[in-house]
């Protein structure tokens, strides 16, 4: 519901009902700020100094999205959700995943817009609350998710909507993609994040071998058993269970993991106890659910249930932007204990141009192999032609990779017939490109 107040006109920052509120807010944990209609800032709670603030950055009276965007337009007109705009709309609350400037650097920040309403029913003013998602990072990290560009936002965004509640969670996506990530950061964004994360690689088992790593077995239960062996659902016990490439599940299997999901419980191989489960789900493939539905390969049944909230992971070629920033990440991983590694400019933009089949583990494995060539530690556009010059699948268009263009002209050192040869394209292709973006 919103939160009314008597004023008939905007609310000012030393306005007793701003006092009033900015009180309030100081029992809240989380930060928050007070906004009038046109994106200033009235207040702000300690926790909002505290997290968000800059100690040489004056934020009451100055605009909002200056302070967290470096915009000069609101959000909706920089090409972005404005969630005053939405609440203003709903006349209710609006919430959104944004990359903020913080003092710490771009962070996804998770917020939540509510409007103040007079007697009258106007706006009068907005609370925004904001909470920083610690499951990803908008810079380069060493370890965990990465990224920020619009897909790859969706996506978290739609696993900070679902990670609290116990939902089964179906990760789709190519393989590559960083579904295990992600399922970690369900996991981790979750009630049971202090419990076990527990992995099932479903490919390449049969159906009584998966039985018995799922439920476990007795002693003599079957040929080679010869110890009790407790299962991977009995190792979940208050974590998350993992299933990936569930899509490769045999039938007679996905009965039994209804079963599972369904009742809770579970015997192992060879048992006639029945025993209790606790555990959330998340599964992952990589295939087509509803065309082995088609063919009878996958039950509807299991299916429905399992799909509780489905997350579509976007392919590398999805994700641009993000290739220069998963790039500076993997170099920080391999330059542990040793001299840091850098990417020349023709060769970052020589790997944004790829169309990447494999995803994110193509990429990788790619840089592994371009870092051994490196002995100065810098890879160059030569160390990369030992795995790409001969590519087996097409390279994206330019248009795919015109955000770092500019980037490349300003930092690229050889003539402009030789960026062109860097990127695979014409000179003349080139300047044409150059020229519709104004840079000729």
């Amino acid at each position: 519901m919103p939160i009314t107040t008597p004023n008939a006109i905007a609310l000012q920052p030393n306005s007793p009902q701003v006092q009033a509120l900015v009180s309030f807010l100081e029992h809240e944990p989380d930060p928050m700020i007070v906004l009038d209609p046109d994106y200033n800032i009235l207040a702000a709670n300690t926790a909002y100094q505290r997290q968000f603030a800059s100690i040489d950055k004056p934020y009451i009276g100055h605009k909002c999205y200056r302070i967290s965007h470096h915009y000069d337009v609101p959000c909706d007109q920089a090409g972005e959700h404005c969630p005053m705009k939405k609440a203003q709309e709903l006349r209710g609350p609006d919430r959104v995943l944004h990359i903020h400037h913080t003092p710490r650097g771009p962070e996804h920040v998770e917020v939540e817009l509510r409007p103040i309403l007079n007697e009258t029913g106007a706006i009068t003013a907005y609370v925004e609350r904001l909470a920083v998602v610690r499951s990803a990072s908008a810079s380069p990290i060493e370890v965990g998710l990465v990224g920020r560009s619009p897909t790859f936002n969706l996506a978290l965004s739609a696993l900070q909507r679902v990670a609290p509640s116990m939902l089964p969670v179906l990760l789709l996506g190519e393989s590559g993609t960083g579904k295990e990530l992600f399922a970690r950061a369900v996991h981790e964004g979750s009630s049971r994040a202090s419990g076990p994360f527990v992995v099932v690689d479903c490919s390449g088992l049969t159906e009584t071998l998966f039985e018995s790593e799922l439920f476990g077995h007795e002693k003599g239960a079957f040929t080679g058993a010869t110890a009790r062996k407790p299962g991977l659902v009995e190792t979940a016990q208050g974590g998350t269970l993992f299933l990936d490439e569930i899509g490769d599940v045999p039938l007679g299997m996905q009965v039994k993991l209804l079963r599972l999901i369904e009742s809770g419980t579970y015997r192992r191989v060879g048992s006639i106890e029945t025993r209790h489960a606790n555990f959330r789900l998340v599964a992952a493939t990589h295939q087509s659910l509803e065309k082995m539905m088609a063919e009878g390969a996958f039950r509807p049944d299991f299916y429905y249930r399992i799909s509780a909230f489905p997350i579509h992971l976007p392919a590398l070629r999805e994700r641009v932007d993000d290739i220069a920033l998963l790039v500076q990440s993997f170099l920080q991983r391999t330059s542990l204990g040793q001299h840091r590694l850098t990417i020349e400019p023709q060769a970052l933009l020589q790997l944004q141009l790829r169309a990447w089949p494999g995803n994110i583990r193509e990429l990788r494995n790619v840089l592994e192999r371009a870092r051994l060539f490196a002995d100065d530690g810098v890879i160059r556009c030569e160390h990369l032609s030992t795995t790409l010059s001969q590519p087996t699948h097409a390279a994206l268009p330019i248009d795919a990779v015109f955000p770092s263009l500019p980037e490349a002209i300003a930092t690229f050192e050889g003539t402009r017939s030789e960026l062109a040869t860097a990127l695979g394209i014409s000179e003349r292709t080139l300047y044409r490109r150059l020229k519709k973006q104004g840079l000729a």
